[in-house]
């Protein structure tokens, strides 16, 4: 028997998925583009691999924005919800918006990463999450004053 699978969707429904565990990885990025693409202070995101994901419905009305030399992302072209990530260098991994799941996903969040790009303007209260930054957005840091 398979576990069971987390639906979700975008803001106007036209593009509906579901994923099944279990989740790689979910974690809060603070780069600038996460934050540009979603208009917020940062963006939690998890992992699975891409096999695990699967378009219910509106596959058609999913465009695909190429935001960097190896990543790319995906929004419904009708309300402009953010919904997936992947990139170049994880290319059987997807990277979902865990904003969008209509339920709960098998991981809470783990880190924050790209954490020394994030807006000035947001307060991080310590969460004891590990705060990775650096050259990758990966490395271990310590936090800036909040």
């Amino acid at each position: 028997m398979s576990a069971a699978r987390t639906e979700g969707a975008c803001l106007c429904g036209a593009v509906r998925f579901s994923v099944a565990p279990p989740s790689k990885l979910c974690g809060h990025c603070h780069c600038s583009m996460c934050r540009r693409n979603h208009g917020a202070g940062f963006v939690t995101w998890f992992t699975v691999p891409r096999t695990q994901l699967r378009i219910e419905q509106g596959e058609g009305g999913l465009e695909r924005f190429r935001s960097s030399d190896h990543a790319a992302r995906f929004f419904c072209a009708r309300c402009g919800s953010s919904l997936f990530f992947e990139t170049d260098t994880r290319p059987d991994d997807v990277d979902i918006v865990l904003a969008n799941m209509e339920g709960p996903i098998d991981l809470a969040p783990q880190f924050h990463i790209h954490f020394d790009d994030r807006a000035e303007w947001i307060s991080i209260p310590e969460d004891g999450l590990p705060r990775l930054g650096g050259a990758s957005g990966l490395e271990p840091i310590k936090a800036k004053s909040d």
